[in-house]
């Protein structure tokens, strides 16, 4: 079984044999295994209006538990984007009323992010149908195989966040 990373490697080793594409084996294949999915997911959440990262958000959010609020601060470090890239999804998800910003009751000073009623039916409904996409591209695997993968997986995110 061959794929188009197969194709990309093969042309590297012909272009510059000295380079030692191997690795692009295994992040060739991640990246695009990731663009396939990011394209499946954007189209299966179109119909409920989402737009880039605010699933991400409101993801965010239903996981925190309830009452299903954080600050911007937490938000933007669990999804690794910038404070200004935060701030225009926050302005967009409260303009279609999914989160509202509260007064946090520990510090006046500062604000929260909370879900709305209308933020929380959303992202449940959101979630079934992103699950449905991860697990059916899952499919392919057995539960072993799907069980190495997550093992291996973990291991290379670990290595990485700890260079960081």
């Amino acid at each position: 079984m061959t794929d188009h990373v197969d194709f990309v490697v093969e042309q590297w080793a012909s272009a510059m044999p000295e380079l030692d594409a191997s690795s692009m084996a295994v992040f060739g294949r991640m990246l695009r295994i990731m663009k396939h999915l990011a394209k499946t997911r954007a189209e299966a959440l179109a119909p409920l209006g989402f737009r880039d990262g605010e699933f991400d958000v409101l993801a965010t959010l239903r996981r925190a538990g309830a009452p299903y609020r954080l600050s911007p601060t937490q938000l933007y470090k669990s999804l690794l984007v910038t404070s200004g890239a935060m701030t225009n999804r926050l302005n967009r998800l409260e303009e279609v009323g999914s989160i509202v910003r509260v007064a946090d009751p520990d510090d006046k000073r500062s604000m929260l992010v909370a879900l709305t009623e209308e933020g929380l039916a959303k992202i449940e409904q959101a979630l079934l149908v992103h699950t449905q996409t991860q697990n059916s591209l899952l499919e392919t695997l057995d539960a072993a195989q799907q069980a190495q993968l997550k093992t291996l997986l973990s291991q290379l995110l670990v290595a990485t966040e700890a260079e960081r």
